[in-house]
């Protein structure tokens, strides 16, 4: 679900970055709306005109952050961008697709990934949020938010019902962060230099 918001925002912040004015307004008004409107209002607003179902849902958790990916792509194309070695490029007269897939693209793309695993602890609360609501995942499917909502009920008879479901949850978000404060620390190349 991650991967969802991760590709379009990133598709936007490379067209914004690549085709700049216009288009460049408009995907950062739409960015900048985004992130003022909390999210799950939005999520909220799309359920109650399309329904729950499991694909729609789904599809509306995996855009979750895809703002914060459109303007990260966006400012490290535009600073790829500036580089002498893609200002040669495009003086040699190379397609720009060739130049943002083969030389900008794997310059920025450890900022992507390291920007990726810190989103999805969110991700994963939001979907469990939801469904710990009734909102999200619906039976006979089945999520942790589900079963943490669906074990609160229980909780003095039969504690580990939602005891385990939530540690899991936790267990999940910690190690993701921490992952992504590993991939930050070891792809950083400022503090390769240290």
């Amino acid at each position: 679900g991650t991967c969802i918001g991760a590709i379009f925002g990133t598709l936007l912040g490379f067209t914004a970055a690549h085709f700049r004015g216009t288009t460049e307004h408009v995907i950062m008004a739409a960015v900048d709306f985004q992130a003022a409107v909390p999210f799950i209002i939005l999520v909220l607003f799309f359920i109650a005109i399309a329904g729950s179902g499991l694909w729609i849902f789904l599809l509306l958790v995996g855009f979750a952050g895809w703002e914060t990916y459109a303007r990260l792509s966006r400012g490290l194309v535009l600073g790829a961008k500036a580089q002498p070695y893609v200002m040669a490029l495009e003086g040699l007269e190379m397609g720009w697709r060739r130049i943002y897939l083969r030389h900008v693209m794997p310059n920025i793309a450890s900022a992507l990934i390291v920007q990726l695993t810190l989103n999805f602890p969110a991700t994963v609360l939001l979907e469990t949020g939801l469904s710990f609501l009734g909102l999200g995942v619906q039976p006979p499917n089945t999520s942790l938010g589900l079963m943490l909502g669906q074990g609160r009920n229980y909780l003095l008879q039969a504690w580990w019902i939602a005891v385990f479901p939530g540690m899991t949850i936790f267990l999940t978000t910690l190690s993701m962060s921490m992952v992504g404060d590993w991939l930050r620390d070891r792809l950083d190349p400022l503090s390769q230099a240290r």
